[in-house]
């Protein structure tokens, strides 16, 4: 599994401009469970996601794709680890072993 940060490059009006298509690329993503989770850091400098385990040159590839990054207003960081405890409910995410 990874947590993934997303840093602003650029000033905000930049960011904003893709917004729109931004937003549709994380729906596709998590429409296709190749996403979890994304939201925005606050303060808003950028945001952060939570992707099922993959092999990391997929992620990366698909990282590759997004619109912040094709535009240059955004940067991605990436950290994979291995869900240990988790809250009831949620013990499917331990099964990314």
């Amino acid at each position: 599994m990874f947590v993934v940060t997303v840093t602003y490059t650029a000033p905000l009006d930049e960011v904003d401009l893709w917004r729109p298509a931004h937003g549709d690329w994380l729906n596709q993503l998590i429409s296709r469970r190749l996403l979890l989770v994304a939201g925005r850091q606050v303060p808003l400098v950028g945001g952060v996601y939570l992707a099922p385990r993959m092999p990391a040159e997929e992620l990366d590839g698909l990282l590759a794709t997004d619109p912040y990054v094709l535009n240059g207003v955004a940067a991605h960081t990436v950290v994979e680890f291995t869900p240990l405890l988790v809250a009831a409910g949620l013990e499917g995410l331990k099964t990314q072993e």
